[in-house]
């Protein structure tokens, strides 16, 4: 199964709490969180992985 992440959008203006994120099989080894950007508001330093 490709991995898939629950992730939070810390920006203080954006609406957005969490989102989930799912991957396909040939995402590459060094792909992290901060290649992304947050679906509402855009910022990309304000995403953090949800760690359960």
């Amino acid at each position: 199964m490709p991995p898939t992440e629950e992730i939070v959008c810390t920006a203080s203006d954006c609406f957005l709490d969490i989102f989930e994120n799912h991957y396909t099989y040939d995402v590459p080894d060094d792909f992290d969180v901060s290649d992304l950007s947050c679906p509402v508001c855009g910022g990309t330093d304000c995403l953090e992985r949800v760690e359960l």
